[in-house]
């Protein structure tokens, strides 16, 4: 049952081996729990619950993730995505256009090729020689509003802290869209299935109006995603620029590895980065997503507002992070 009353900002532990358990970015994890769920209920592997889960938000109408969502300053919207299984295996693809699940293609260089990351041109070359249709580009109502009001000033900001504030933040910050979804940067998902095994995803179209060419965290592994199955998983969103500085999802589970919690192998993280950032790290968000093989759920962000949803047997809300800087009116 969808619990109606968002939860505060602590650790849960939803699962252990026996009772999957999953776990994604922002408030469109609810819908993608729910795909993932599918299978994770059914006794399924966390793979394919992975790629399931992220694919409900590719298909969906929003800005940052999927063909329709924010462009590139030349007006093309370019994907990025990576799979990582509980074997180490793992594939993704960035730069990619035009195709409508990026995910699935990173899970198809997984299985089919020697290769760990194919790249654009290639990459949907790839995409075509497997089957994956070519789509026309049509931006959603949202993101074409975007890209004009862009175009009036033509001038790059990273993707700013998650408020509702065009006029400092320009069009880079989150608005709600018109079914009263929030619009975010990046889908990332980590989950448990019945066997205890581990896998993550995450899938994005990058920050708006970047340079054409540019690819941040969330297709490179141990950057954007990394899971260890004796250990745990973990997953970022927000400005990738700084998510592989540190290479952050890496770190995470290795800090786990050294018996801190998700949380605080989380808070770690973010105060490397803000001790790196300095005063710019009052204009970014990056937060971190983790669960650990005891099915112990945790995550830390830069700025107030993040969320993450999870979703285990007679749980399912979103999560109210914990951050190391506090909102001016706090």
């Amino acid at each position: 049952m969808l619990l109606s009353k968002v939860a505060e900002g602590k650790e849960t532990t939803a699962s252990v081996k026996g009772n999957p358990v999953v776990i994604s970015t922002w408030d469109a994890g609810l819908k993608a729990n729910k795909g993932a769920w599918e299978v994770l209920s059914k006794g399924g592997r966390a793979l394919d619950a992975v790629e399931k889960g992220v694919m409900v938000t590719e298909a969906s109408k929003n800005c940052c993730v999927g063909l329709q969502a924010n462009p590139d300053r030349d007006g093309f919207v370019t994907l990025d995505a990576c799979i990582m299984d509980e074997h180490f295996n793992c594939g993704s693809v960035a730069f990619l256009e035009r195709i409508k699940h990026p995910i699935s293609v990173a899970r198809r260089v997984m299985e089919k090729t020697p290769h760990v990351m194919l790249v654009g041109a290639g990459a949907q070359q790839f995409a075509v020689a497997e089957g994956f249709p070519l789509e026309e580009q049509k931006l959603s109502e949202e993101a074409q509003q975007n890209y004009n009001e862009w175009l009036k000033e033509s001038k790059y900001m990273p993707p700013a802290i998650n408020i509702e504030n065009k006029k400092e933040h320009g069009p880079f910050a989150p608005a709600k869209l018109s079914n009263g979804e929030w619009n975010h940067d990046t889908i990332g998902m980590v989950a448990m299935d019945t066997h205890g095994n581990l896998s993550g995803s995450c899938t994005t179209s990058g920050a708006g109006f970047k340079m054409r060419g540019r690819v941040g965290d969330s297709p490179i592994i141990g950057a954007g995603l990394f899971v260890d199955n004796e250990v745990g998983a973990c997953t970022a969103t927000g400005q990738g620029e700084d998510v592989i500085r540190v290479a952050g999802s890496h770190t995470v589970v290795e800090l786990m590895r050294q018996g801190l919690s998700p949380e605080a192998a989380c808070k770690n993280v973010i105060q490397r980065i803000i001790k790196i950032k300095k005063e710019k790290a009052n204009d970014i968000q990056v937060a971190f997503i983790a669960l650990n093989k005891n099915g112990q759920a945790g995550a830390y962000a830069i700025h107030e507002g993040f969320q993450y949803a999870i979703k285990a047997k007679g749980v399912e809300k979103l999560v109210n992070v914990k951050s190391i800087i506090k909102k001016k009116n706090a």
